[in-house]
């Protein structure tokens, strides 16, 4: 049975989600941290002749996101000039995007990647869906706030130039930041959505797609879990097999990706970072991206889902698909289980 079939435990798993807690990151607050210290560590492996990577890699993956900011404050006020541009000039390929990653504060970071994604020829419709998909209604409303600071712009309505059919108005309905936040779950109406899923699937010639965005992009995360499992009990398929077996494309890779979020969302991650190490070349960006974004939020329960998954560690893998300052600084953020 797959990972995805089983629905037993779902009603008890907390979800990164709805749970803001950072107590299944792998990256924490360092214990007597000190900004001017980091600096000097800092200046010094940059401004010597020759750029010492590994002390870029101890700092930076050693502290939290917050910590980070205080050094980059830190570090301007020092030199006057700012971390990422110094960072930028030092270093360059992959190892300078992860480290830029990690001195980006979340929400920012989010932003400049949903920018990147629309931005230039042909959208990257992966990035977006994994983004949306994966992100707490906290998260996306602040992803929205900071893309109307950095563009001047809406997201929504960047979004709509960019994105069309159903998978645009699903993308647009996650992007709203609407989804219901509480954790109160009326059986009643999980009952009826399961019902109403089932008859605009697989129960009707031709499906009605606007069904499914509205109830998988608004209902909260523990009204869809009842949902799933009241769908299950009246169509004997998962809802995630409807969906495969109904969509197709974009529009079904996002609307499986919502699913798959709502039952676990670090297996969710796990396979994403699986699928950018398979076959020939590795893609580097959904590594740096995944792995910097889940740092202080479930990364541990990434790793444990990864190992279920496919009988090894992240880590391990890590070992085999990345090299240089780069692999060596995803592994100090991946940890060693």
């Amino acid at each position: 049975m797959s990972v995805w079939d089983d629905l037993d435990l779902l009603l008890d798993s907390p979800s990164p989600l709805t749970v803001s807690s950072n107590t299944r990151g792998t990256v924490k607050d360092k214990v007597g941290f000190k900004a001017e210290d980091d600096v000097s560590a800092l200046r010094k492996a940059i401004e010597g002749l020759g750029t010492t990577e590994k002390t870029l890699t101890e700092v930076l993956t050693q502290r939290s996101n917050a910590q980070r900011q205080l050094i980059a404050a830190a570090y301007h006020k020092a030199t006057g000039r700012t971390l990422v541009a110094d960072l930028e000039g030092d270093t360059h390929g992959d190892f300078e995007d992860l480290l830029v990653a990690l001195v980006t504060p979340p929400a920012l970071y989010d932003c400049q990647e949903v920018i990147k994604a629309i931005k230039g020829a042909g959208t990257s419709e992966s990035v977006l869906t994994e983004i949306f998909s994966s992100r707490s209604t906290r998260q996306i409303r602040a992803l929205s706030e900071t893309y109307l600071k950095e563009t001047g712009r809406s997201l929504t309505h960047d979004l709509e130039s960019e994105v069309s059919g159903d998978y645009g108005k699903a993308l647009i309905t996650l992007a709203e930041g609407k989804r219901d936040e509480s954790t109160n779950v009326d059986s009643a109406k999980a009952k009826a959505d399961a019902k109403a899923l089932y008859e605009a699937g697989e129960k009707k010639w031709g499906t009605d797609e606007g069904k499914f965005i509205d109830i998988l992009c608004h209902r909260s995360v523990p009204q869809l879990r009842q949902t799933l499992i009241e769908y299950k009990n009246l169509s004997k398929k998962t809802l995630q097999d409807s969906i495969e077996s109904e969509m197709s494309g974009d529009l079904e890779d996002l609307l499986v990706a919502v699913v798959k979020c709502v039952k676990n969302t670090p297996a969710y991650f796990a396979e994403r970072l699986f699928k950018s190490m398979k076959g020939a070349g590795t893609t580097e960006s959904t590594l740096t991206r995944v792995l910097v974004s889940r740092s202080e939020i479930d990364l541990l329960d990434i790793r444990e889902e990864f190992k279920k998954l496919f009988g090894y560690s992240l880590y391990n893998r890590l070992e085999s698909e990345v090299s240089g300052s780069y692999g060596e600084t995803l592994k100090s953020l991946c940890g060693q289980d």
